[in-house]
Order: C-alpha cells, then structure tokens, then sequence
C-alpha cells in the first residue's frame, strides 16, 4: 500500500489531467504520484505536478481523500509559474512501455461526466459542483 498524493488544478472550467492510454484502455488521472520518504503529502503533489505537467503550483486546500490501494490526497491547485505540458518525469522518458502513455491535457469540466477519470469519486464531485454554479 501506498500513498498518493495529487493536484486539481482548475482554470477557466477546465481540469488538468493526464490521459492514459494502457493495453488498449483510455482513462485520465489527476496528476500526482506517490510520496517518497521524507517528503510531506503536499510537497509529493508539488513536485509529481512539476514532473507530469511541467507546470509550478500553489496547493489551497484539501479537497478529496480516497481509500485505493492506500491512502489518496487530492488537493486544489493554482498555477504559479512552468509552461503546461512541458513535464520530464520518468513517465515520459520511456515510449510505449508496459505502463503505457501519458498525455497532459485540459478537460472541459462539463465533459468530466462522459469520461473515465480515476478516481471517479473526485471527478463526480467536480461535475457536481459545476453543475451546481451553472444552476445559480
């Protein structure tokens, strides 16, 4: 078991996320990662956002945790600095693997509800509060 801990970064209605292409399945994750020893929740979802996006963030709160094979942290996100889609982490540096692809991209928020993001639980969530601002 292991911990993750990731980002929602939101801009614009739209979600960063990542797109994973794996044996022949699609699905998208919120960028993040696993926490290394001696790096607190926060500082792992910092430094997995640099990695995956490329991007520098600034977390807010606390949104989502999820019991999934350990503990999850999800965390909301401001960008602060970085150029999207620029990330150089291990995932990228190895083409076609066993692992599959990972592509950074931004979703509309209003698409969340016809897509499989992992975990479904947070992007319900996000949909849902979507839906609640659009309804005011």
């Amino acid at each position: 078991m292991r911990t993750r801990s990731a980002a929602i970064i939101l801009e614009d209605d739209r979600v960063a996320l990542i797109k994973r292409v794996r044996n022949g399945d699609v699905y998208y994750v919120f960028p993040g990662g696993g926490v290394e020893k001696g790096e607190s929740k926060e500082q792992a979802a910092i430094r997995e956002v640099h990695e995956e996006l490329g991007v520098t963030v600034s977390l807010t709160d606390l949104y989502a945790e999820v019991d999934f094979n350990g503990k999850q942290y999800y965390y909301l996100a401001q960008l602060v600095g970085g150029e999207f889609g620029t990330g150089m982490g291990e995932e990228y540096q190895l083409k076609e693997t066993d692992r599959g692809t990972y592509e950074p991209v931004w979703i509309e928020l209003n698409e969340l509800n016809g897509l499989d993001v992992k975990p479904a639980e947070v992007a319900r969530s996000l949909y849902s509060l979507r839906k609640t601002a659009d309804s005011r």
